[in-house]
């Protein structure tokens, strides 16, 4: 049974997780031949200060004020 951890920015949408679910389902079966029904996700939503790349915290990051503005209008 594939158990697969996904640690992304707030701000994705739930039709965005449902694509990402349908996509990612779909590779285990035919890639690790798991049945669709044992492919287990589970989303981990981080803020844009819980984490840094390159040594720039994604709240800093310039190139991710477009998700980051969708964290924030939401809230």
């Amino acid at each position: 049974m594939p158990n697969i951890t996904v640690e992304l920015l707030r701000g994705r949408t739930l039709d965005q997780r449902r694509e990402f679910v349908a996509a990612v389902t779909e590779q285990a079966v035919d890639i690790l031949g798991a049945r669709r029904q044992d492919v287990r996700i589970v989303f981990t939503e981080i803020g844009g200060d819980d984490v840094a790349n390159g040594g720039v915290l994604a709240v800093d990051d310039n190139s991710r004020a477009e998700v980051l503005a969708r964290v924030h209008g939401s809230e």
